[in-house]
């Protein structure tokens, strides 16, 4: 079964080592107007095969450029407007890490805290060789629990509509840890979804009241919201990569910290605006200690749930999420008071997501990207031998604990990111690959006996360096 929510770990990585622009060079290079955002984003998507509609916003301290565009390149007011409310996936997170925050500031909570005093007593949490699963452990996606919990029957199209409290902690109880919590990155939505369950219990009410009146009331996003649609809101239709319309996924009230909220553009460029100081306090305070990078021993450069890219001397967070018929891009600069939203009615996970766009808002810089129009998946592949594939399979680190490694299996060369789902691989040239899925190319590098010792992966404008171990 594939993942069911679709972390953004390749460009997370591409953020922090890609260069960039001065912070005064990307400012000056910020569209004047909302026309100048509409053509570049028009760029990126008109003639897009997947019909992918996009609310835009560039957000350079009070000013904000908007822009609505649709891959047909028609009015996008029947799919999309300002009233229109997007499933935002796992961009929830740091959302829910904001309430978290605001427990520990009342001396409620720690990073400290074991999770399973978060739980019913007579839960079962696992731990490894003693150590047990701390808060700290799952605000950086290093508690060592899986992605999805195991043994739950899903509907992919609507996957956690009947997940309950007693098939959660089942699954918890029934889950062995690999490695001591702390020590190794791997993106866990199962984990995400006990960390929301363990907060409403802490604070005393469900998770979307905590997160309306901490969160979405102070900063006035009245359009945002899990299971309570306010009546003038539109919730947007969400779309599968090939444009079929897909239904909309529900979340157990308490499990949707970690990917259940829907918000508007404009509800979402508030939220952009109220991390650059100066929301309502007590949430300001909260904001500042979810933008704090937390220690962990696998060294993933992490806060509270925001990824953490450093560039040119400044510090950006960052976080993508997607359903199964949704995308979304956040980034700002906290400092620099500069950040960028995406929004997409369309799964676009599968298609190399929303990064070339939202680094190129970023950072001129980086290739903005063009629409798939098809065209490269026309285009024919090479025929390889099972024993040609095998030359290539091996472990690739990619970064400090982040490692791709490629596989051979019969006549099909497949490669898996650390905390991802595998993917196949398609030969277009000697020692080139690509997954044009998710707008990957893979080129392997051989030693002077020909031996295969290393490869480059492009993806979003950036190159990813490893070598094989």
């Amino acid at each position: 079964m594939a993942v069911l929510f679709y972390p953004t770990i390749l460009f997370s990585a591409a953020l922090m080592i890609g260069g960039a622009a001065e912070a005064a060079s990307r400012v000056a290079t910020v569209p004047k107007t909302d026309a100048g955002l509409q053509a570049i984003v028009a760029k990126r998507l008109h003639g897009d095969r997947t019909g992918a509609c996009f609310a835009v916003a560039v957000i350079d301290r009070k000013t904000v450029r908007r822009a609505h565009v649709c891959a047909d390149g028609k009015d996008p007011a029947p799919r999309i407007d300002a009233n229109t409310a997007f499933e935002i996936g796992s961009v929830s997170k740091p959302m829910m890490a904001a309430v978290l925050a605001g427990l520990i500031r009342e001396g409620k909570a720690s990073l400290d805290d074991p999770l399973s005093a978060y739980l019913p007593r007579d839960s079962v949490v696992p731990t490894f060789e003693g150590k047990p699963i701390l808060l700290r452990h799952i605000v950086t996606h290093t508690s060592g629990l899986p992605a999805i919990p195991a043994g739950i029957g899903y509907d992919p199209q609507n996957p956690y509509a009947k997940l309950d409290e007693a098939m959660l902690l089942k699954a918890l109880s029934t889950t062995s840890l690999a490695q001591a919590p702390g020590t190794k990155f791997e993106y866990s939505n199962f984990a995400a979804m006990l960390l929301s369950y363990a907060v409403a219990r802490r604070a005393g009410s469900d998770f979307e009241t905590l997160l309306d009146t901490r969160v979405f009331a102070p900063l006035g996003m009245d359009s945002s919201y899990i299971n309570r649609k306010p009546d003038a809101v539109k919730a947007a239709v969400g779309h599968t990569p090939d444009a079929k319309v897909t239904p909309a996924w529900t979340f157990p009230t308490d499990f949707a910290g970690v990917g259940g909220v829907r918000s508007t553009l404009d509800d979402m460029v508030r939220y952009v605006q109220g991390q650059f100081g100066g929301a309502p306090k007590p949430l300001d305070a909260d904001f500042r200690m979810t933008h704090t990078p937390v220690a962990n021993d696998a060294h993933a450069p992490i806060a509270m749930h925001w990824m953490l890219a450093p560039i040119d001397g400044r510090t950006f967070l960052a976080h993508e999420g997607g359903t199964g018929g949704f995308s979304s891009f956040v980034a700002f600069d906290p400092e620099a008071k500069f950040g960028v939203v995406i929004l997409s009615d369309t799964a676009l996970h599968a298609r190399g997501g929303l990064g070339s766009l939202g680094l190129h808002l970023l950072d001129p810089k980086v290739p903005l990207g063009k629409p798939d129009t098809g065209e490269s998946a026309a285009e024919p592949t090479l025929v390889l031998s099972a024993d040609e594939l095998k030359a290539y399979a091996g472990e690739y680190p990619l970064m400090p604990d982040f490692v791709l490694t490629v596989r051979a299996e019969a006549d099909t060369l497949t490669a898996q990111a650390t905390g991802q789902g595998a993917f196949p691989l398609a030969a277009t040239a000697k020692d080139s690959f690509e997954a044009s899925d998710f707008g990957i190319v893979i080129r392997f590098q051989r030693d002077a006996a020909g031996k295969v010792v290393a490869l480059k992966l492009e993806q979003g404008g950036h190159t990813l360096d490893g070598k094989r171990q």
